[in-house]
């Protein structure tokens, strides 16, 4: 079984840019919506290469995570037919040993910035970076899915104010 065990935070300020080693354009678009069973998703990375991921959620910090390579072709005609969908950038960094992904998201769900680290057990103790905000591991209406279904340019003012995001 293939298990993603990581924490998110919601980015402040940009000093994390200095750590950057690389980046990558994707698209997400999602099948399958459902957090109590499974999120059904498929990935274009830079218009190039093309995964289905399937994911499921043990804890708020846990996840149970599959991924497999399809045609590209078959990608993007999953992709013209979806509803939900979203875009970022992905930026890899290499912060205190630790590998950290910071996906800066466009369109619908710009302005967020969200950073996640993945840790080899629940218990791993994570050296948070200045640029970490709020703690948001465990958060499904910040996860992926639910953001390209909910985009925060459809949230009201009061929740946008919540995570500093107004």
């Amino acid at each position: 079984m293939a298990l993603e065990i990581e924490k998110r935070f919601l980015v402040t300020g940009d000093d994390w840019k200095e750590h950057a080693i690389s980046s990558m354009q994707i698209r997400q678009g999602y099948l399958s919506i459902n957090f109590e069973e499974w999120v059904v998703r498929v990935r274009i990375i830079d218009n190039k290469q093309s995964f289905i991921g399937l994911k499921s959620s043990l804890n708020g910090t846990i996840n149970t995570e599959f991924e497999y390579k399809i045609p590209i072709e078959d990608a993007e005609s999953i992709w013209n037919n979806l509803n939900h969908k979203l875009k970022k950038i992905r930026f890899n960094l290499n912060f205190n040993n630790a590998s950290w992904v910071i996906d800066c998201f466009q369109d619908k769900n710009y302005p967020l910035k969200i950073a996640e680290v993945e840790l080899e057990n629940s218990q791993s103790i994570v050296s948070t970076p200045n640029w970490c905000g709020e703690e948001i591991t465990g958060q499904k209406h910040l996860s992926n899915a639910a953001l390209a279904r909910l985009p925060i340019s459809n949230w009201s003012l009061k929740e946008l104010k919540i995570f500093n995001l107004d």
